[in-house]
């Protein structure tokens, strides 16, 4: 469409010395002259697909009109203005190049054939170094407008990317929490149910603790997920909602006399220099922990477990040991360890498994950098 208005509009300019009248001592232009006339326009219709072509049959069909007939002259070359124009925005560069030093070199005998001034030599050398130019024009700034269309493109796609690798982030950090409050949970749960039949025909007082633990226990992971879900509905309003309360370490105690009611003797112990950490890392360290002591109740069989936190000047070292029949080895497949290992790489630090104390047990060492203090409390419990 936009080759054919430039046909139509080009006819019309060449058009024109047709309507006006000639000097009367000139030969009236003739059917023959117009119809060569409108044969070099015609070729401008394909100037976008096949510009050197275009190019040479304008040339061609000026020349035959120049020998053949004596018809109107025009004020301006607009046929090979408009070919070399399109030579010079999309013919590839050889062609280009050739084609802008050949019809400067036809300029040269054609004004000699037409007037001979040097005037109009030097004004259609002008006008066609003109057309050049802003063919040149034109081509660069498709190029530069291609460029940037790519980029955008290419920065969406990243955006897309970069916006699933936050999803699934996020699903792993929901899976990690889900599996933490129900894990912990359940396996609490279990212990204590196991407990309760046997405490009922030896000492009743027990049974009854054993399933207030039990009671507890599925309140406090009712809570959890209320809270998560809650999180989920706030994240759905959009990116500005605010986050969950996340568990933190002012929970631990609480957390430690839940897993002793189910049986396990453990102690809690913090040394060196305490200080508030970050609330992302504050809560993995509490799931850390919570992840261990779960999994020392489900798989270890153990009687006691010790948690340590020992703060350093630059990293926390968050140890984890029971007395159970591991042997240290990591042979645990579910989301547990996975998990714990998830948590720490994702705050720059890394987690160890190992026989306990003397051989016997487990024991898994999670080291977290923190930022260096310069005065703190140095605490034990």
């Amino acid at each position: 469409m936009t080759d054919l208005c430039v046909v139509l509009v080009v006819q019309a300019a060449v058009s024109v010395p047709w309507v006006l009248p000639r000097d009367p001592g000139l030969e009236p232009a003739s059917p023959t002259a117009y119809l060569l006339t409108t044969l070099t326009v015609l070729p401008l219709l394909w100037r976008r697909r096949a510009p050197v072509r275009v190019l040479l049959a304008v040339v061609a069909a000026q020349g035959l009109y120049g020998l053949a007939v004596d018809g109107p002259g025009q004020t301006l070359p607009y046929t090979g203005l408009v070919a070399l124009y399109s030579v010079a925005a999309h013919a590839p560069s050889p062609s280009r190049q050739l084609c802008g030093a050949l019809t400067l070199a036809v300029v040269f005998p054609s004004v000699a054939f037409n007037t001979g001034e040097a005037r109009e030599l030097v004004f259609s050398l002008m006008v066609f170094t003109a057309a050049y130019g802003f063919g040149r024009f034109t081509d660069t700034r498709q190029a530069y407008t291609r460029a940037v269309e790519d980029r955008a493109r290419q920065l969406e796609v990243t955006r897309r990317i970069e916006a699933e690798q936050a999803a699934a982030r996020e699903r792993a950090r929901i899976a990690r929490e889900m599996h933490d409050i129900l894990s912990h949970a359940v396996s609490l749960m279990i212990v204590q149910a196991e407990a309760g039949p046997v405490a009922v025909r030896t000492a009743p007082e027990r049974a009854e603790a054993a399933f207030d633990a039990i009671s507890e226990t599925g309140r406090d992971a009712m809570v959890q997920l209320r809270r998560m879900l809650g999180v989920l509905r706030e994240e759905g309003q959009g990116p500005g909602a605010p986050r969950s309360p996340q568990p933190a370490l002012d929970g631990l105690p609480a957390l430690v006399e839940r897993v002793r009611s189910s049986g396990l003797a453990v102690t809690h112990t913090v040394t060196g220099r305490e200080r508030p950490l970050p609330r992302d890392t504050d809560s993995a360290v509490f799931r850390i922990v919570q992840e261990a002591l779960t999994n020392t109740v489900k798989h270890a069989a153990a009687t006691e477990a010790a948690v340590l936190l020992a703060y350093g000047e630059s990293s926390l070292t968050v140890s984890v040991t029971d007395d159970g029949g591991g042997t240290g080895a990591d042979t645990h497949s579910g989301h547990g360890l996975i998990g714990i290992r998830e948590r720490a790489a994702a705050h720059g630090g890394s987690a160890r498994t190992g026989p306990g104390p003397d051989g016997r047990g487990f024991r898994l060492d999670v080291t977290l950098p923190l930022a260096p203090v310069t005065s703190s409390l140095e605490v034990g419990s």
